[in-house]
């Protein structure tokens, strides 16, 4: 767990404008949870927003507030709930410049509450395991439970978005996802949490993605490598050939950024030439 917080009075008031505190965790709770489950009757916005001092159905509406502002939405024709305020376009802000920040600062926000609700500490994000952490203390413990807590947000991101299937092979089995980095962790520091540097892959297509064995144009089709194209094994050509040209299944939110997809696609080339 991380240390303890001191949170704002009155930053979880039930009553008047949503505070800075609230919509920070409903915007973390947006990029995590699937599309279609961002209603009133998901136990989770359920205890949520009791969590955060608002009704569930307060709580859809702003998750809804949210999408409107999303590209990835309002560009298909679905529409979000009109209505945005100033401080729900500035928390969109924020998140967008500091990825990394704000993950941390919503886990000990939520923390924090749950502390102050007397409740227990769960280990659901994945970053409360003693038999990992347990030989480390202080300093080097919190850098660990942190970075724990960075991943953590990046893969439900993106796996939320991509509705937890594979976006080449459609595979769902979670045990064999991948939220795969499209410009890699320690190149982009900017971008290491950003959902739109992201795909959901299977661990075959997330290893042969990191390898620049393919890529994407702008337009999300697969390119396939030079090496990949004169491959011998037969199971490469079985698994890989069939996609060339192909479009992935675009994410219901945070569709991968162009700018990050021809960067990755710009190593590929430069690596088929220097190959052939």
């Amino acid at each position: 767990m991380l240390d303890p917080i001191t949170i704002p009075k009155n930053a979880f008031s039930s009553k008047g404008n949503w505070t800075s505190e609230q919509l920070k965790l409903a915007f973390a709770f947006y990029c995590q949870t699937p599309f279609g489950k961002l209603h009133s009757r998901n136990p989770r916005i359920i205890e949520l927003a009791k969590l955060i001092g608002r009704t569930p159905n307060a709580l859809a509406m702003k998750l809804s507030n949210f999408a409107s502002l999303d590209p990835s939405i309002t560009s298909t024709g679905r529409k979000g709930l009109r209505g945005a305020s100033a401080l729900d376009r500035k928390i969109w802000d924020e998140f967008h410049a500091d990825w990394e920040r704000l993950a941390v600062e919503c886990e000990q926000l939520r923390q924090q509450l749950l502390r102050d609700h007397g409740r227990k500490l769960e280990a659901s994000h994945g970053v409360d395991d003693d038999f990992v952490l347990g030989d480390y203390t202080g300093e080097t413990r919190q850098t660990i439970v942190q970075q724990r807590i960075k991943q953590d947000f990046f893969r439900r991101a993106v796996l939320s978005s991509y509705r937890g299937r594979c976006c080449i092979s459609g595979v769902s089995d979670p045990r064999l996802l991948i939220a795969s980095h499209i410009v890699p962790w320690r190149e982009d520091k900017a971008n290491r949490l950003n959902p739109s540097n992201g795909l959901c892959l299977s661990a075959i297509h997330d290893k042969a993605f990191d390898n620049h064995l393919f890529s994407l144009t702008d337009d999300a089709r697969i390119v396939l490598s030079k090496q990949i194209k004169s491959s011998k094994d037969a199971f490469v050509r079985q698994v890989f050939w069939s996609m060339e040209d192909r479009y992935i299944e675009l994410p219901e939110r945070f569709a991968p950024s162009r700018e990050l997809v021809a960067r990755h696609r710009e190593i590929t080339l430069a690596r088929t030439r220097y190959t052939l």
